[in-house]
């Protein structure tokens, strides 16, 4: 956008700023190395360009969260190299809000590896806790993972089940087809043990009785 609007990124967030935006999700960074990006992705931007667009905008006090789609061509190198990128730029700007690990879905792709296992996907929910401890909420995936694991992720260092979802298109491409209403992500909250609270984007706790 800010390309075809000949404007800095810093200029068209002013602008859209103006307009409303108050936030941005943090979708599109897959693995933040270009050796990878390249490969899964070769499209979107570089890695550090999109590390800037978060500072930016940071910068200018809007939250964003981030996320990480692994278990296709990356290596545990560079899942480190990933979780060390945004540590170092949450300890500069504290705008994140929260992180999304989620896991690459191959059916319907070009890329054939096999699918990411439960386990590999709870260790890495685990490991992102505590490499990003800078970083408040850790949500658990239950759009590709389903109800049952996405609730054992609680127990892995998640504190958000993330939500429902009006459309979702990425992963359906894929085939996963996991649908979840408001009740039951509540239901499975609870009988983790844990106590449900519904929140806005900023994680401001709403009062559902109001």
């Amino acid at each position: 956008m800010a390309d075809l609007s000949s404007l800095s990124i810093k200029e068209l967030l002013e602008q859209l700023i103006e307009a409303g935006l108050d936030s941005i999700p943090g979708g599109g960074a897959e693995i933040l190395v270009d050796e990878i990006r390249q490969k899964i992705s070769p499209n979107k931007c570089s890695a550090d360009k999109w590390l800037e667009v978060m500072q930016v905008a940071h910068s200018l006090e809007l939250k964003t969260t981030a996320t990480m789609m692994f278990g296709h061509v990356e290596n545990k190198t560079h899942i480190i190299e990933h979780w060390l990128k945004l540590r170092t730029l949450q300890d500069e700007t504290n705008g994140f809000t929260a992180f999304i690990p989620w896991t690459f879905q191959p059916d319907n792709t070009r890329i054939h590896v096999k699918k990411t296992t439960a386990v590999e996907y709870l260790r890495v929910l685990a490991i992102s806790r505590l490499m990003l401890d800078n970083i408040p909420n850790l949500q658990v995936s239950w759009v590709t993972q389903g109800d049952k694991i996405a609730q054992l992720g609680l127990a892995f260092g998640a504190n958000d089940f993330g939500s429902t979802m009006i459309e979702e298109n990425v992963v359906a491409a894929a085939g996963i087809k996991f649908r979840l209403p408001q009740s039951e992500i509540v239901r499975l909250i609870e009988n983790a043990g844990y106590s449900a609270r519904q929140r806005d984007c900023f994680y401001n706790v709403i009062d559902s009785k109001k």
